[in-house]
């Protein structure tokens, strides 16, 4: 077997992998979009590789730059089975009808009709089940914790077994399971996301979430959390109903009936309810939460906004009111979606609080006001300037993404060392540092740093001026 990557190398999105059996026979592993920095160094989404040998696509979740070039993939000519896990299969359509009706075309038929293709070629396939592809190859998934229906994949194909990782999970996720390594790697493909930070322990992160919003109680401020409308919406949500139980019994919070918290996403209500009837892939300890607790997505003081004139009068309404506000929504990086009228609104404000609880990925606007120095600097927002007075915070212990820790825990699982392991799916200082600790513990580690293929020997130093062009802010 061999691997040809067609996206994800290099940068951190657009994943996309393509594992060969023979000359004739592949699979592909993933489609996703190019996003930030990476889509301007990857401006056409239209597929580039032939088709001719791949029988079949299969998904590790449905986060868009994992999925997100599939409608090109159909218009290239590709019409094989799509295996996925059962949740995936759930929100895989919902995902991409999104995404087909902001980035490609809004006319309603062309949607439906891609929708309608796609269901067509989704086969779902359990986890730890073999599923059997052509020349004699099989795969199966098992669970990878980073949003609900996410998977790592191993391929079996004579003695030879490939693993790749797909975006593995934080071992500090309130509702799903850490993944488990797996049994056997003689090549691993591993994202390295996080390769060269950790995150801050769940303890923690609730601790700072739950400062933030006491604070927004008391200036009467508004606080924005821009958040994916898959996973991170959930996350928050369960952990805010928590938190806001205890503000409720510390007398510095008393002003608490007096908020409102607002969920401005029709994509991640609709979500919510998925993830709510798929409660079967729970970790054990969210599910004991359902003994108590039958919605614990939804409380008293929640308002979901699913049509736009509703969040525009939101915004007034919360401007004239000045109310303190909890205010999450789409998209997670800010390049888009109802988040950035509420950055238009009140990023202005010396009391308002943006709160970043995923990955910006380099280019975005998430990344820049994430990077922006307090009142010192402004962020251009459809082509306007607005000068940023707000507060910025970065929980990474919320971020869906394994960190340096979890990756070589899930790496040092494996009984017997891989014979590669191969980073992808990271920005340069990422995979430096996290190849350097892998080499450290005995692991032949190739990299592609600054587009170039490295293998990186014991000593490799992370901060030459090569592999450090540019760092994670989060």
């Amino acid at each position: 077997m061999h691997i040809s990557h067609h996206g994800a190398q290099d940068g951190v999105t657009g994943s996309c992998h393509q594992l060969h059996f023979s000359e004739t026979n592949s699979v592909l592993i993933d489609c996703g979009s190019f996003q930030g920095r990476d889509a301007r160094l990857h401006p056409d989404p239209r597929i580039e590789f032939p088709l001719d040998s791949i029988d079949a696509l299969v998904l590790t979740h449905v986060h868009i730059d994992h999925i997100g070039r599939l409608p090109y993939l159909l218009e290239a000519g590709f019409n094989k089975p799509i295996y996925c896990t059962p949740p995936t299969a759930r929100f895989l359509p919902i995902m991409l009808e999104d995404a087909i009706r902001l980035g490609i075309t809004r006319n309603k038929k062309v949607i439906a009709e891609v929708i309608k293709e796609i269901k067509e070629l989704i086969e779902p396939v359990p986890y730890g089940k073999w599923q059997s592809l052509k020349h004699n190859a099989q795969f199966r998934f098992f669970p990878a914790g980073h949003i609900l229906g996410s998977a790592y994949v191993e391929f079996d194909h004579g003695d030879e077994r490939y693993v790749f990782s797909g975006d593995l999970g934080s071992r500090c996720t309130p509702i799903l399971n850490p993944p488990q390594s797996p049994e056997r790697a003689d090549v691993l493909v591993l994202e390295s996301t996080y390769g060269d930070r950790l995150h801050e322990g769940r303890e923690t992160r609730v601790g700072r979430l739950e400062a933030i919003l006491c604070e927004t109680l008391e200036n009467r401020g508004v606080t924005l959390i821009p958040a994916f409308s898959l996973g991170r919406t959930q996350e928050i949500l369960f952990e805010l109903n928590q938190i806001i139980e205890d503000i409720g019994r510390k007398s510095s919070c008393d002003m608490l009936k007096g908020i409102d918290i607002v969920i401005d996403s029709p994509m991640a209500i609709k979500l919510t309810e998925i993830y709510e009837q798929m409660s079967v892939y729970w970790s054990e300890e969210a599910r004991e939460v359902l003994t108590v607790d039958n919605q614990p997505f939804v409380f008293s003081n929640l308002i979901e906004i699913d049509q736009g004139g509703e969040s525009r009068g939101t915004i007034e309404y919360l401007k004239r009111s000045g109310k303190p506000a909890i205010v999450i929504a789409g998209s997670g990086m800010c390049t888009g979606g109802r988040i950035m009228d509420y950055l238009r609104a009140f990023i202005g404000r010396p009391n308002t609080d943006i709160v970043f609880v995923g990955y910006q990925a380099a280019g975005t606007t998430g990344r820049y006001i994430q990077d922006c120095q307090e009142g010192k600097c402004s962020v251009k927002i459809d082509h306007q300037e607005y000068h940023v007075r707000a507060k910025t915070h970065t929980l990474s212990g919320y971020s869906a993404h394994a960190d340096q820790a979890d990756l070589i825990k899930f790496v040092q699982g494996i009984p017997n060392k891989p014979r590669e392991i191969r980073l992808v799916h990271g920005e340069d200082q990422a995979k430096a540092v996290l190849a350097e600790k892998l080499k450290a513990l005995g692991h032949t580690v190739n990299a592609s740093v600054s587009g170039r293929t490295l293998e990186l020997p014991p000593g490799f130093d992370p901060k030459h001026p090569d592999t450090s062009k540019s760092s994670q802010s989060e």
